[in-house]
């Protein structure tokens, strides 16, 4: 009977409506579409907006997701032609073809300022019950960093499933992960990854949520790992590893598959899962590949962070690998926390020996058999002029000229622990890895397969520059294990995505930058520390760079400011991060580029480097709202069906437009038309809100531009147990003939709130655009 009467509403409903796929002749090769659908429009005889899309299609069609929490919409495998007829449906929004996603591949919480005894990780009691959700490759459970020992009860808001598939059983899960998903539907369907492409490899990845490339095991141990006694990756940054919020629990969303990346659509799905679920922090270490940003109503990552924000939930980003080049910075959307690299006061130091006894250093995590000082002929494939062959390319080396060598490969197109197995196939025994002129001085440690020393572009330079006047030029390669108390420290790691924001310069981006050089974390069995098929060596940590990195760092340290403020938005929480954030490094001066050794700026590092110790108690902070992130989406000039692609609800743009600098965020970036003479003004509106002590008296601290005057109304704030919350004007005023920009195109200030025992801190940039 209840299948006659849904076939009676089905019948009476599809000859009424207007379907979302008319009949067209079947073309070859179908694509994966994302289509944001307005969910108001749904007919009240459907239980579901499953069983309304699907009703709406006249032949059958393969849905892959229904999306409802932070999206309404779905994903469906269609031709083009069917594509396009679903786009003429009223009730469509918006279309988006699936989009191929990247992820942007110990002792760095007490570089954040944790202390055991006090502050954050006691006042949080490290992070007990807040929820971490990651998105990523999945998780490799056994680990020491994922034990429940001395856990409490799973908290009971907590609505997720711990899915079971390929090694992958429901006693995973534990009181610390407490939930696993996994996505790989728009990842089957893809072309080249789909039937035709063979889909999942089960030889060498997992279909569940277990983790085959120990990407998503590092961060998410990153973020929230257990204390692990005697942790080391081969001996190197031997300790305590642990995470930023070590009792905070974890939901696993497996969303990027080994060797194929990471698809929108299921990025889309895990994003609608972890909401539906409760989480109170999402950290997604992914991004463009492709070095575009895309408009944010374009943008899964966008648009599924906002709904996740919109209900209350943290999301943190990486800011990418693109540096540092400028407006490399990704995951741009203001509701994200973007966040870029910085090092560490540990590294691994190593040095290459030339015959001319000249000591030349750089960094290594090889740790098998050692030269022994044992002196080696040296060669350069890249004299010849091949470019293969400098990037020591798969079968580009002859083994006739570097049998029994140490190689020099320039650093470049294919991975780096990669050209070290083309040099030892070739024969080589050795190998020193040079950056170019794009990374600088810039160095990650690897754990090669062969004995291999990494060095900056000035080192490599000396070094060929050795070889090109020696016929008999020989060198050997030295390791010195791990050094810490290394100064400077931090610095802008010479990869981390750099500003300016290339949809939006009036937001700076990234927000801030945390450690993402040569972290430790926990790491899969499922392949070596290399990620190589041929790398066989088991680990239980492995040490890896990227703001990949970063970006969990960032998602534990909202754990712990979460769990010791429970009341703060997600706004509330960055903006603590951003205010209270280090600009000096543990010289106690200004913090460099890796990449120039110059002085960096906050297109370099946005705010700062995150400082945990003085979060806990940023005395203002710069709030945000829904309606805040409407008002911005109508300042750029999106219109209201455009912003209910993203926002969910039908939105009204005000009549007077608002202008995109005035969100409240905790950065100032003023532009000016480069058409404009002589002397011009911008005003910013801001509003505080207090979260320290009630009766506090704030006056202002201001550090102007150089050949900029700032201004600030009114130049003190008081408040009280009745007045939480006070605006202020700032007025920016250039003079086109004195304004003398640097070679990022800016000058650079702040703007800081101070009572004796808080500086609330502001950057400011300014800069000239030509107008469009």
């Amino acid at each position: 009977m209840a299948s006659l009467l849904l076939l009676t509403l089905f019948l009476c409903f599809t000859f009424t409506a207007i379907p979302f796929f008319s009949p067209v002749t079947a073309e070859p090769e179908a694509k994966t579409y994302i289509f944001r659908v307005d969910s108001f429009s749904k007919p009240a005889v459907f239980p579901t907006h499953y069983h309304w899309y699907s009703s709406e299609f006249t032949e059958p069609v393969n849905i892959l997701h229904v999306y409802d929490n932070v999206f309404h919409g779905f994903s469906a495998s269609l031709s083009p032609s069917q594509a396009a007829s679903v786009l003429q449906h009223p009730s469509i929004l918006a279309t988006f073809e699936d989009r191929r996603r990247q992820l942007h591949t110990t002792r760095s919480p007490q570089f954040l300022g944790l202390r055991n005894q006090k502050g954050l990780w006691s006042e949080s009691d490290y992070g007990s019950d807040v929820i971490v959700g990651v998105l990523d490759t999945g998780i490799w459970p056994e680990r020491r960093s994922f034990s429940d020992l001395n856990l409490g009860p799973v908290p009971t808001r907590w609505k997720g499933v711990c899915e079971t598939g390929a090694k992958f059983t429901s006693r995973n899960c534990n009181r610390k992960i407490i939930g696993a998903r996994f996505f790989s539907k728009g990842h089957e369907a893809a072309p080249g990854f789909g039937p035709i492409g063979g889909g999942i490899n089960d030889t060498v990845e997992f279909r569940s949520p277990r983790d085959a490339d120990g990407h998503g095991t590092h961060t998410a141990s990153t973020a929230a790992g257990r204390h692990a006694f005697r942790a080391s990756m081969s001996g190197y940054a031997s300790g305590i590893a642990k995470g930023v919020a070590p009792k905070a629990r974890l939901a696993v969303y497996k969303v990027c598959w080994k060797n194929s990346g990471c698809f929108d659509s299921d990025i889309l799905a895990a994003f609608d899962a972890a909401v539906s679920d409760g989480v109170d922090v999402i950290s997604i270490s992914i991004g463009g590949g492709d070095g575009i940003s895309s408009p944010y109503y374009l943008d899964p990552i966008a648009i599924g962070a906002y709904g996740a924000v919109a209900r209350g939930v943290f999301v943190s980003s990486s800011a990418g690998n693109d540096g540092p080049n400028g407006m490399s910075v990704t995951n741009l959307s203001p509701w994200l926390t973007t966040v870029g690299a910085g090092t560490i006061d540990r590294n691994f130091p190593a040095e290459v020996i030339l015959g001319d006894g000249r000591k030349l250093s750089g960094v290594s995590l090889y740790a098998g058999k050692p030269l022994d000082g044992k002196m080696y002929s040296i060669v350069y494939p890249g004299k010849s002029g091949v470019l293969s062959a400098s990037l020591c390319m798969e079968n580009s080396l002859d083994p006739h000229l570097v049998r029994g060598k140490i190689v020099i490969c320039d650093r470049g197109s294919n991975p780096r622990v990669a050209k070290g197995l083309v040099v030892s196939k070739a024969g080589g025994v050795g190998m020193i890895l040079t950056n170019g002129v794009s990374n600088g001085e810039g160095l990650v440690g690897d754990a090669h397969m062969i004995p291999t020393c990494a060095v900056g572009a000035n080192e490599g330079d000396a070094i060929k520059a050795y070889i090109s006047k020696n016929p008999t030029a020989a060198a050997t390669i030295n390791f010195h294990g791990t050094i810490i108390g290394v100064k400077p420290a931090p610095v802008v790691a010479s990869f981390s995505g750099r500003g300016p924001n290339g949809l939006n310069p009036e937001i700076l981006k990234p927000d801030l930058i945390a450690p993402g050089v040569n972290i430790l974390a926990a790491w899969t069995d499922a392949v070596g520390p290399t990620g190589l098929d041929l790398d066989h060596r088991k680990a239980e940590f492995n040490i890896l760079s990227g703001t990949s990195m970063a970006c969990p760092h960032v998602s534990g340290a909202a754990a712990l400011l979460k769990s010791a403020h429970p009341d703060w938005s997600p706004a509330a929480i960055r903006s603590a991060m951003m205010t209270t954030a280090n600009l000096v490094d543990n010289r106690l001066l200004p913090m460099t580029d890796e990449a120039t050794g110059k002085p960096a700026t906050p297109y370099d590092y946005g705010a700062g480097h995150l400082n945990l110790d003085l979060a806990l108690d940023p005395g203002l902070v710069y709030d945000l709202a829904n309606q805040d992130y409407v008002s911005f989406l109508c300042a750029i000039e999106y219109g209201p069906k455009t912003i209910q692609v993203i926002t969910k609800s039908p939105v009204n743009c005000p009549m007077r437009k608002p202008l995109p600098e005035n969100l409240n965020y905790p950065s100032i970036a003023a532009l000016f038309s480069t058409a404009t003479k002589g002397v011009s003004s911008k005003t910013f509106f801001r509003t505080v809100t207090n979260v320290g002590d009630a009766n506090a008296v704030y006056s202002v601290k201001i550090e102007a531009p150089k050949g900029v005057t700032v201004s600030v109304k009114p130049a003190k704030l008081g408040f009280s147990e009745k007045i939480r919350k006070l605006s202020y004007y700032v007025t920016i005023t250039v003079d086109s003939k004195n304004l003398v920009l640097n070679d990022s195109g800016a000058v650079f200030g702040s703007l800081s709130w101070v009572d004796g025992k808080h500086v609330v801190r502001s950057p400011i940039v300014v800069t000239q655009m030509s107008p469009l």
